[in-house]
This record gives C-alpha cells, structure tokens and sequence, in this order.
C-alpha cells in the first residue's frame, strides 16, 4: 500500500509561536494599566482659589486604597513639601493629610500614589490655589502608575501565571477524568509539568516584583529587599506566598500522578496476563488491584481539587472579586470561573498534545475524547453562568459595554467564547466517529503492516542464529520501522486529521482568548469608571452651579473631547471669571475619563461672538502644572453669547476642537 505523506510544520511549534506573537501583540498595543480605583472628590476641588491655606487635604477614592509613607504629598509652587506626611483614612474612602501652617499664596500640586483595593497601583496630581494661581515649577509626571518597564514585565508575568495554572489543572484533570492511560505518556508529563514551572517561576517574578511595580517602577527597585518585607504584609503579598506553598503541594501531586499512579497500570496489565491461566485465584488479585487503583484515583482527585481550589482562590481573594459589590458571593463564584476555564482550555491543549504526541502504538482513544467533551461541555454551561454575573457585577448598565475599556474588552472576549464554542461542536462531530478503544484503533491496521511485513525479505535470519547481538539489533530496527508505519497509517487517518486540526483551531483562539481575558483583569471595571465619572461630573456640575451662583458671576463649561487616537479621550474644563466684558481670568484643565489630570501636548481656545462678527479671538493658555492651563487678563471686548471653542492635541498629529456657547457679561 502506497501513500504520499505531505510535509507539514508541527502544530505545537504553530501553538507556542501564537503564544508569544498574542503576547508581543498584546504588550506592544495595550494602553498602560488603568486602575481600579478612581479619584472621585477633593477638598480643596481641582483648580479651586482658596481665600486662605486650608488645614488639610482630603481625597474620597471610588474604593478603600492602601496608605504609606508618601502616598499623599503636597507641593508648593518650589516644589518643597508642606504636608506633615502622615495620611489617615477619616471615614469609608476619604483619606486626610494634615498641612504646615502658614503657606503663602500661589498654586499647589496634591500626588498620590496608592493602591486600590484590588491589588492595583493608582496615581494621579491635581492642583488648588490660596489667595491667586501661580506659575508653579512642579512637573509631575504624566505616566500611569504600574506603567514602563516594570508595568509590562509585571503585565507577562500575570499572562504566564494564568496561562501556567490552566496548563497544569487542566492537563492533570485530563489525565485523571479522561484519559488514565495518559499518565504514562512522556509528552503529557512534561506538559504538565511545563506549566508547573511556568506559574511557579511567574508568581516568583511578581513578588519580587510587586514593590517596584506598585511604587517606583524601577527596575533597580525588582530586588529591593526592603521593599519586599512591605510585600510581604499586605494582601496580595500573602496572596502570592501562599500561591508559592501550594504549589508546593502541587509538585508532590504531580510526583504521584506521574509516578506511582502512572506504574501500577502497566504493572497490572502484566500480571492479568500473566495470571490469565490461574482461574479464580489470579481475577481476585486483579480486582484487588483495579480496587488500589480505583482508591488511588480518587485520593488523588480530592487532592488535586483542593489544591486547584486554593490556588484559584489567590487570585479571587486578592483582585476583582474581592472588593466592590456583593464580595461575599463574587469571591466563590471567581473560582468555579477560573476553574472551569481551566477544565476546558487547558483540557483542550492537553486533548491537542494528546493527538500529537501519543505513542503511535497505543494512541488516544474515542471515548477518551467523548469524555472530554463532556467535561468542557459542563465547563462551558459554568462559564456562561458564572461569566453573566461577573458581567453584571463588573460592568452593571448596557452603556458601559460600550463606553468602557472594560465592556468593549468583555465584548471581544464573549466575541471568542462563541467562536470557540463553534468550532468545538465540528470538533464533536468527527469525535463521534472515532474508535471507541486503543485496541479498535490498532486492528485497523494490522493488516496493512503485515501487508507491508510480507513485502520486505526478514533479514534476522541471514544474521545466523549465534549473532544474539546482531539479532538483537535487527529486532530493534524492525519494531521501529513498525512504529513508523503505524504512526504514518495513524496520521493519514481522516477523522483525527480533521480532529487535530479543530482542536489546533481552538487552542489557537483559546491563546487569544487568555490574553483578552489577562487584559480584562488590569482594566478598570465598566461600573468603577461609570461611577467615577458620575461623581466627577456632579463634583463639576455642583462647582458650575456654586460659582454660577456667585456674585462673580464665574463661568464654568465642560466639554468632553475624543482625538481618535491612542489615549485620546477626555474632558477639558473651562473656568471663566468674574465672566465679564474687560478683564478676566481663564483656567483650562483638562482631565482623563476617570478624572486623573491629563497633560497634553497642546491647548488652545478661540472665543468667537457670532451675532456681532467678532473672532475668534485666539488665546493660548500658559502651562501651570499637569492638566492645568491658565491666561490672565484675558479681554472679553463685549457682553453677548459668545462661542468657546478649545483645541486639544494628544499627539502629534492627533486633535479635535470641542465648543459650547455661553453668557458672558
């Protein structure tokens, strides 16, 4: 029998190449970290004039945040601190630093830089004035918090952690719940095995790490053994620890998995055979021996289970899940997610090592691959249930699925979810045609190779029946030309050809599907970013209304703007005042969507009174601190409803002019 095999790239180099071109795609595209707590109220406001120096400084967060030395500073105009650098928490989200008395006029930076409530860096300056604003030396730095270097390091290290625990829990439950005879496959041991040391190396890395990714970001910084021991002593540092400890547990869990439990089998199959003639007495020593074997699986499912249970916990007790709403019931609910997910796509890439790297002569079986099918298909149903409260919780109203970072990532990853769930229904038809045992698989094609054996002179006999050595090797020879033939009818199979290539189909999107998924869990969530902006917002609407009501007659618009580019969305703020026809003076601040100032390259404004035909009148504000914009004795020549148009540029080519109409005079 002849057959023309055609060449073809391995499928697993294809996988760990989509691997690394999702990540290199992902860190090379993606915006800085965003952080999940928001800034939502101060006292003194953004930009506000105060009469006299106020006594202390309060922040009022979207959630409860982490302290510690420094993570609340004030600056004068020189830049010198006038906080007494103690921050305290007042009440629920509001944090206080105390201030020197006897400040001078002029404009003052407030930064901080803290930790949210789930484990993320958050930073930000905003700036206030006592007495009239100044110009001010402070230059604060426009870099998100958990950013540069250490920020993508740390952003890989979650990826391998992640992608590390679905290998290792999805590949044993593989073996255990599937597959038994798969313990003694070489390749599944090291795949397991491979992602054991890929999250136990990750979760190292982040410890050592989480010091400088969440306070300097310098690189020096990874190795700090000071602040390390600060890792230590808070949630996510324990967190990691106790990641690190049981996945000492794993180790002997997978020890046993691929040792004792991988043996007894084949020890069994040898001594059914060789008591297959001793009656009652050898069907007794068999039972006892699938009895052992039957114990031994069980022990180590519950085993495993626990420890999958509890590294899936490390990450629920210390991130999304366990701060905001209804924290009681989304703690639990973020393990059954994450272990599901780890059923089914780690499943999958171990059904895909499966099919390519099972040995020729006892390759995996129908049922096998029905098991497993069965196993996803409830992963699948857990995920659906589980993935449509995290959405609720994490994003909470249909708008923030579009005008959220967070809800259009959701939406690409429900995108992949459906697509994955296609291509594992073709999957399941060419699974329902396979053989239902190893031994059907092989009687396929034993007449081929004895077809082929015929066909080839039996050179074991010209060696002489002295030549044990050469006999010996000739013997070798023969089984492996056997096993090639085997392995080449094997691969020339129709259905699991067009079985492996489904299941690659799906591993492939299952890699994307993990980035999306690892991106989700570093973008603030659709409801913390709607709220924030609510707050924000009526913080505006409550200073507009307050100076509205002044015997000033202050003015005060705000205009949100999109430039189409990178990181080119927010809302500028005009401050006007007294908002008269002479002399005025103008503040511009421009803010993120989440109310962290935004120091663009670039703003102009144009004032333009239509009904008179006057303009626009161009004005460009000086730079004071970050986001903030000011000219002084701004002339406005007379009272009318006049247009305010401002020119925001975020890059070098992206700009946009947003305008309102407003009284003046």
């Amino acid at each position: 029998m002849t057959q023309t095999i055609a060449p073809r790239v391995r499928p697993l180099v294809l996988l760990f190449l989509a691997v690394v071109g999702a990540l290199l795609a992902g860190l090379a595209g993606a915006a800085p970290v965003s952080a999940h707590a928001a800034l939502i109220g101060s006292a003194p406001q953004q930009g506000a004039v105060a009469d006299k120096a106020p006594a202390r400084v309060t922040l009022t967060f979207s959630e409860q945040i982490a302290l510690s030395d420094g993570a609340i500073r004030v600056l004068d105009p020189k830049g010198k601190r006038v906080d007494t650098g103690k921050a305290t928490e007042v009440s629920g989200t509001t944090y206080a630093v105390p201030l020197h008395s006897g400040l001078p006029d002029g404009t003052f930076t407030v930064a901080y830089q803290v930790v949210s409530a789930d484990s993320h860096p958050v930073a930000g300056a905003f700036t206030f004035s006592i007495g009239a604003p100044s110009v001010t030396s402070v230059k604060v730095s426009d870099e998100s918090a958990g950013g540069g270097v250490v920020g993508a390091l740390y952003g890989f290290g979650r990826y391998v952690s992640y992608a590390g625990f679905i290998v290792m829990v999805g590949g044993a439950a593989f073996v255990l719940a599937c597959w038994q005879r798969g313990a003694g496959v070489r390749a599944l041991q090291r795949f397991v095995a491979a992602g054991w040391l890929a999250m136990t190396a990750a979760t190292l890395a982040l410890l050592l790490m989480r010091g400088s990714y969440t306070g300097s970001g310098k690189v020096g910084d990874i190795f700090d053994l000071g602040l390390l021991s600060d890792v230590l002593q808070t949630k996510t540092g324990a967190a990691l620890v106790s990641r690190l400890l049981l996945l000492a547990a794993a180790a002997l869990f997978i020890a046993v998995l691929f040792g004792a439990y991988a043996r007894p089998e084949d020890e069994a199959d040898k001594d059914a055979a060789a008591d297959s003639d001793e009656g009652a007495e050898g069907a007794d020593e068999s039972e006892d021996g699938y009895s052992a074997k039957r114990d031994l699986t069980f022990g180590l499912a519950i085993g495993g289970g626990v420890v999958a249970i509890g590294l899936a916990a490390t990450w629920a007790l210390a991130e999304h899940a366990s701060t905001g709403l209804q924290a009681g019931i989304a703690m639990p609910v973020d393990v059954v997610h994450l272990l599901a997910v780890a059923l089914w796509l780690g499943g999958l890439c171990a059904l895909l090592v499966a099919l390519f790297r099972a040995p020729a002569d006892a390759p995996i079986e129908g049922s096998a691959v029905r098991r497993f099918s069965q196993v996803a298909f409830g992963s699948v149903l857990a995920l659906v249930a589980t993935g449509i409260y995290q959405s609720w919780r994490q994003v909470g109203s249909w708008s923030a699925f579009t005008g959220t970072s967070y809800g259009q990532l959701l939406l690409v990853k429900i995108g992949l979810v459906v697509v994955l769930v296609g291509i594992a229904y073709i999957s399941r038809r060419w699974t329902a045609q396979l053989p239902e045992t190893a031994a059907t698989v092989a009687a396929e094609h034993t007449e081929d190779l004895a077809a082929d054996a015929e066909k080839e002179p039996v050179a074991a006999g010209a060696a002489g029946g002295g030549d044990a050595k050469r006999t010996a090797q000739l013997a070798r020879q023969r089984a492996a030309v056997d096993t090639a033939r085997l392995k080449r009818l094997r691969n020339a199979d129709p259905l699991r050809s067009g079985l492996r290539r489904s299941v690659l189909a799906e591993a492939g999107i299952a890699v994307v599907l993990l980035a999306v998924t690892t991106a989700l869990t570093s973008t603030e969530p659709g409801r913390t970013e709607e709220e924030a902006k609510a707050a924000t917002s009526a913080s505006s609407s409550s200073s507009s209304s307050d100076s509205s009501s002044d015997a000033t007659g202050a003015l005060t618009l705000d205009m949100p703007f999109d430039t189409g580019g990178q990181d080119g969305k927010g809302v500028v703020r005009v401050d006007i005042s007294p908002a008269q026809v002479g002399g005025n003076v103008m503040h511009v601040y421009v803010d993120r969507p989440n109310g962290r100032a935004f120091d663009v390259p670039e703003v102009k404004v144009a004032f333009t009174l239509t009904a008179k035909k006057i303009g626009p009148l161009p004005v460009t504000p000086d730079h004071l601190a970050t986001g903030h914009w000011t000219a002084n004795g701004l002339q406005i020549p007379m009272a009318g409803n006049w247009n305010i148009a401002v020119t925001v540029r975020t890059s070098d080519i992206d700009q946009v002019t947003v305008d309102k109409n407003a009284q003046i005079g």
